[in-house]
């Protein structure tokens, strides 16, 4: 705040409160990818069969399937808390993309993709995160010294799926692999 000094107080003022709003309303953001030996097509029916996801996202409790393109989510949070949102579908290409963000009222507002590029080896995946987090850049703290931030889960999220998809992981049961709609 040294570069402040001298400025008049209500200038200062309202450039403390511009700069909070903007701190609050700046999203973090995630991205990763990995490679796969499977066709998309394998793993994209895994994945668009959103029940299947807590068997390779630790931090997911359950995904329930609401119609064809909402779905109910509850996550893990730190010191054994949960946050839960509604998800829709905004961009779903078979084979290639999922596309999502959440609905109002959700614990943490959250939009992201998960595309599935067809390589020479196989696939190519890439998830793309952005959220809120509960309580701004302390929450966001808190959560990742927790292990519970979601830029940390999407690498681990990822190199699990290549295990389970590559069959070195217990796959779930196979009524599992079908969608389920609530």
């Amino acid at each position: 705040m040294g570069s402040l000094v001298g400025l008049p107080e209500p200038f200062i003022e309202e450039l403390n409160v511009r700069r909070s709003h903007e701190e609050k309303n700046r999203r973090n953001q995630s991205g990763k990818e990995c490679s796969y030996s499977e066709a998309p097509e394998v793993l994209y029916h895994f994945w668009r069969n959103f029940g299947n996801l807590p068997e390779i996202m630790n931090h997911l409790k359950s995904v329930k399937v609401l119609d064809s393109r909402r779905s109910h989510w509850v996550a893990k949070a730190p010191a054994g808390t949960t946050v839960e949102w509604d998800a829709e579908i905004i961009k779903d290409l078979q084979n290639e993309l999922i596309s999502w963000k959440s609905l109002e009222g959700a614990d943490v507002d959250n939009t992201g993709s998960v595309h599935f590029d067809r390589v020479p080896e196989g696939t190519q995946v890439r998830v793309m995160i952005q959220y809120n987090p509960p309580g701004g850049k302390v929450g966001a703290a808190f959560a990742k010294l927790f292990g519970e931030e979601p830029s940390q889960q999407v690498e681990d999220d990822l190199n699990r799926f290549k295990a389970f998809m590559e069959g070195t992981e217990t796959p779930p049961a196979e009524e599992a692999l079908e969608p389920k709609v609530a």
